[in-house]
């Protein structure tokens, strides 16, 4: 497990918070990772976890994740993260989400919570009942309502951006593109990718998410799952479903030129940067195209304008294009390319809070 207190280690945590509630079965976990930037913005996933040990350890990677992707959005917010254990199809209540809002208000503004798997506006309407340190809340109550939305637009930039590195065009017209994961960002993207003249080939362990995409769309192409989909003619893999996608067999076995998808934590472990480089497979790196959900509830804060967060995700498309630049120019894979940048930033700009302001 990765050590929570090693100050020397890049994934050292600033604060970690156990929250238990026996009444309304809450037991969830917060994690800091820095608040370099200012207050730690990431959202809560809700899952049934194996154990406490698995969700230690995702929320511990994920709030890291969440620290990079808001330094290369631009966004004056360190990474944090928050998972409640649970199912939230049978466990999840008002009481037990409002409990939840009471942890996060006891930490004073540090974190910033919002929406992840499992959970959704509505359920951030009734967490900031107890909490003014909520975003992502519906329309009705004044909030940027689902985030799923930037977050695909994001991700279609920064396809765009790899298009342009690879094929020498911004656009996917023509490009066959493979969608593993049709969910509340996946079949944004399909709508994109279609509008732009790609052809999509889909897949998804949900039958229902399946038949809402041939609904709309029934000339996409659906496959029988995730390694079908690898294994398929086609040019751009986006992994769109939960992290992890990218393993070492996965890599081996790609047949697309470009990987480009909202999944968090792609990567299935250190390496697999190199593995895509060597077979001359381009990456764009997964916190830096799916931001646009962040960006998104960030504007929310200051209070939400669809167009002004649209204005900013859009210049995801310029990000990506940047880090390649670096990634070519240092030698390096854009993964690597895209922590420096981010490490950079956070340096550069968390060191300016060291300037006394005198109150």
């Amino acid at each position: 497990m990765t050590d929570v207190f090693d100050p020397s280690h890049k994934d050292a945590h600033e604060q970690v918070v156990f929250c238990a509630d026996a009444h309304s079965g809450l037991r969830a976990i917060i994690a800091i990772h820095n608040t370099a930037l200012g207050p730690a913005l990431g959202g809560t996933r809700f899952y049934p976890y194996e154990s406490e040990q698995a969700a230690l350890a995702d929320v511990l990677n994920l709030s890291r994740g969440m620290a990079y992707k808001n330094a290369l959005a631009g966004l004056d917010h360190g990474g944090g993260k928050a998972v409640i254990i649970g199912d939230p199809s049978r466990d999840k209540s008002e009481a037990l989400l409002r409990a939840y809002g009471r942890f996060i208000e006891s930490l004073g503004g540090r974190y910033i919570t919002a929406c992840d798997v499992g959970t959704y506006s509505e359920d951030m309407d009734v967490v900031a009942r107890e909490s003014r340190h909520v975003t992502g809340r519906t329309l009705a109550q004044g909030g940027a309502g689902d985030s799923s939305i930037l977050t695909a637009f994001g991700v279609f930039q920064g396809m765009r951006a790899s298009a342009e590195r690879v094929w020498g065009t911004p656009s996917l017209l023509g490009r066959r593109v493979g969608v593993e994961g049709v969910g509340k960002v996946g079949h944004r993207l399909v709508e994109l990718l279609r509008e732009d003249g790609a052809e999509v080939v889909i897949c998804d362990v949900s039958e229902q998410a399946v038949e809402r995409v041939r609904q709309r769309r029934p000339e996409v192409e659906v496959v029988a799952d995730a390694e079908a989909l690898t294994t398929a003619d086609i040019d751009v893999f986006a992994p769109c479903a939960l992290g992890g996608a990218l393993d070492d067999d996965t890599v081996a076995r790609l047949r697309a030129k470009v990987v480009c998808g909202a999944a968090n934590n792609q990567l299935a472990h250190p390496g697999v940067e190199k593995q895509l480089a060597e077979r001359g497979i381009l990456y764009a790196p997964d916190y830096v195209v799916n931001s646009g959900g962040v960006i998104q509830v960030a504007d929310e804060i200051r209070g939400f304008d669809m167009e002004r967060a649209r204005a900013k995700a859009a210049r995801i498309y310029d990000t990506t294009l940047k880090i390649f630049e670096i990634a070519a120019d240092e030698g390096v894979p854009p993964a690597v390319a895209a922590d420096r940048l981010a490490e950079r930033r956070m340096s550069e700009v968390g060191r300016i809070r060291a300037i006394w302001l005198g109150h």
